[in-house]
C-alpha cells in the first residue's frame, strides 16, 4: 500500500510509520515540526520530510490511505486536498483496527497505568518468546519500535486512549478497537479541554465497556469505587474480573511481591505499580501465560520509559523522573517513592505543563497530591501558559490548590537551575514529575553529582 501520514512526527504516528515501512509499504509523511527522538528515527530510514510544513502537492490519487494525526488541524491543507480527491482518511486507531479485524484484540485502558500495564504484558510475552502484534505508547527496553504489525500473529495488544482519535474524528481512540480481552485500571478526570466535566470524561469509559465483544472479558481495578460501580452496572454480556493490589514487602530498598512460591524480588516499586502488575497478570493468563510463568518474567521488568525512570543512584541519593502529571498519578508516584525510601528526604519537582494542569479551576484536583514530599516545588513557564491560552496563575492560588503553604513556586528556568544546584543531595531522593522537559534541565549533569 501507498500510505501518507499527516503529522508523522507524533510518538504513536512515527512508530506506526516505521512499522509499516518495515512491513514493505510505501510511506510518506509531513509535519510542521518534529522533535527527537522521532526526527532521528524517521531520518534513519529515509522517512523524514525533506522540508517542514504542509504541502498539498504531497497528496495525489495514487495514495491508498491517509493517516491523520492529532497534531494536524481540521483545516490542514493536505487534509483538504485529500478530502477533495475523495481519498480514504483514517486516524491511527481506525487503521490499527482494520489491521487487527481478524485477530484477538487485547486493549488496556484507564486514566493511569495503561502504558505500564501494556508494557508489562509485552515484556512477559517477549520473555516467553510469544510473538504478538502491538502498539504501546512508550519506549520499552529490548524493543526497537513500539508498534509491531504482522499478518500471521493471533493477538493484537493495544494501549487504549480515551483522547480524541483525530481532528475530524471526536470519538475516543479506544472506542475503535472492539476488544475481546480488555482491562480498565481506573478513572480520574483529565483532558479538560475535551472533557469539561467529570461526567463527560466518564462517558467514553462506559461506551468502552459496551464495546467489548460479547463473550469477551474485562479485568478491572476493584479499588477504584467509581470504576467498580460502572462495571457492575454494565449490561454487556462479558466476564467481569476484579483485581486488587497484591501484598508486598520492602526490604533495604527492594520490593518483594508475595506469591504462591514465596517472595519475588521486583525491579519496580510502589502500590500503583503492584496494582498494575495484578491487572497485567490477569490479561496474560487470558493470553495463555500461567501464573508461575508470569512471575518468572515480571521479575525482570524494569518499567516503561519515563515511568519512574531511574536517573542516578548511589548509597545516599536516588534521582527519578516520572511522566506523572495528572493529580492521581502525581499523588501515587510521590507516595510510592516515599514508601520505598522512608528514611530519606523526598524532594519533588512537579512541572505544570498540560492544558488541564495549567487551568486554575482544575488545580484544586491536586489537593494533597504532594503531601508525602518533604520538600515540594511546582515549576511552570509563563510562556507555556500563553501558548495554551491560559490565564496567569499566582503562587498563592497554586499553594491553596495543593493545600501546601510551604510549597515552593518557580517560573523561570534559571530559578529552577539554581534550586537544583544548591540542593543538598545526601540522604535525599529527588523526584521529577511532568510530561514536559523541566525547562531543559540537564539530567546528565545532575546524574554526575551522584555517580
Amino acid at each position: 500500500m501507498r500510505i501518507h501520514f499527516i503529522a508523522i512526527g507524533g510518538s504513536a504516528m512515527h512508530n506506526l510509520a516505521l512499522a509499516l515501512h518495515e512491513a514493505g509499504h510505501e510511506i510518506s509523511g509531513s509535519d510542521d515540526v518534529i522533535f527527537e527522538p522521532s526526527k532521528s528515527r524517521l531520518e534513519a530510514v529515509g522517512l523524514l520530510p525533506l522540508k517542514m510544513g504542509w504541502q498539498p502537492e504531497n497528496i495525489h490519487s495514487g495514495i491508498d490511505v491517509i493517516i491523520l494525526g492529532m497534531h494536524a488541524k481540521p483545516g490542514n491543507p493536505e487534509l483538504a486536498k485529500a478530502q477533495e480527491l475523495g481519498l480514504k482518511v483514517s486516524s491511527y486507531p481506525e487503521f490499527l483496527y482494520e489491521h487487527s479485524k481478524h485477530k484477538t484484540r487485547v486493549v488496556i485502558g484507564g486514566s493511569h497505568g495503561k502504558t505500564t500495564i501494556t508494557s508489562m504484558i509485552l515484556h512477559v510475552m517477549h520473555y516467553h518468546e510469544k510473538d504478538i502484534d502491538f502498539m504501546v505508547g512508550a519506549q520499552l527496553e529490548g524493543f526497537d519500535k513500539m508498534v509491531h504489525l504482522t499478518e500471521e500473529n493471533d493477538f493484537m495488544l493495544l494501549e487504549g486512549d480515551e483522547y480524541l482519535s483525530s481532528p475530524i474524528d471526536p470519538q475516543s481512540k479506544f472506542l475503535h478497537y472492539k476488544p475481546h480481552i480488555a482491562l480498565l485500571s481506573g478513572i480520574a478526570w483529565d483532558h479538560i479541554n475535551v472533557f469539561p466535566t467529570f461526567e463527560s470524561y466518564c462517558a467514553p469509559f462506559e461506551s468502552f465497556i459496551d464495546s467489548i465483544v460479547a463473550g469477551g472479558s474485562l479485568s478491572y481495578n476493584q479499588e477504584d469505587a467509581l470504576l467498580h460501580e460502572m462495571v457492575e452496572k454494565a449490561t454487556n454480556t462479558i466476564r467481569k474480573i476484579a483485581y486488587t493490589t497484591p501484598e508486598a514487602t520492602i526490604d533495604n530498598g527492594l520490593t518483594y511481591l508475595e506469591t504462591e512460591e514465596g517472595p519475588l524480588p521486583l525491579e519496580i516499586f510502589g502500590k500503583h505499580n503492584l496494582n498494575n502488575l495484578a491487572g497485567a497478570k490477569w490479561v496474560c493468563q487470558h493470553m495463555g501465560i500461567d501464573a508461575l510463568d508470569f512471575y518468572e518474567a515480571i521479575s525482570s521488568f524494569k518499567g516503561a520509559s519515563k515511568r519512574l525512570e531511574l536517573i542516578a543512584k548511589n548509597n545516599k541519593t536516588a534521582i527519578y523522573k516520572d511522566f506523572a502529571h495528572a493529580p492521581s498519578k502525581v499523588k501515587a508516584t510521590t507516595a510510592a517513592v516515599k514508601e520505598q525510601y522512608p528514611d530519606r528526604k523526598l524532594v519533588v519537582v512537579l512541572e505544570l505543563h498540560t492544558y488541564s494542569s495549567l487551568d486554575a479551576s482544575f488545580l484544586k484536583e491536586y489537593k494533597n497530591a504532594l503531601a508525602k514530599a518533604d520538600v515540594g516545588m511546582v515549576f511552570y513557564e509563563p510562556a507555556v501558559l500563553a501558548i495554551k491560552d491560559r490565564d496567569p496563575i499566582s503562587a498563592e492560588v497554586i499553594k491553596e490548590a495543593f493545600n501546601a503553604n510551604t510549597l515552593q513556586i518557580e517560573t523561570t528556568t534559571d530559578g529552577l537551575a539554581v534550586f537544583l544546584r544548591d540542593l543538598p543531595l545526601e540522604e535525599t531522593v529527588l523526584l521529577f514529575m511532568s510530561s514536559g522537559n523541566y525547562g531543559g534541565t540537564d539530567f546528565k549533569a545532575l546524574a554526575q553529582r551522584v555517580s
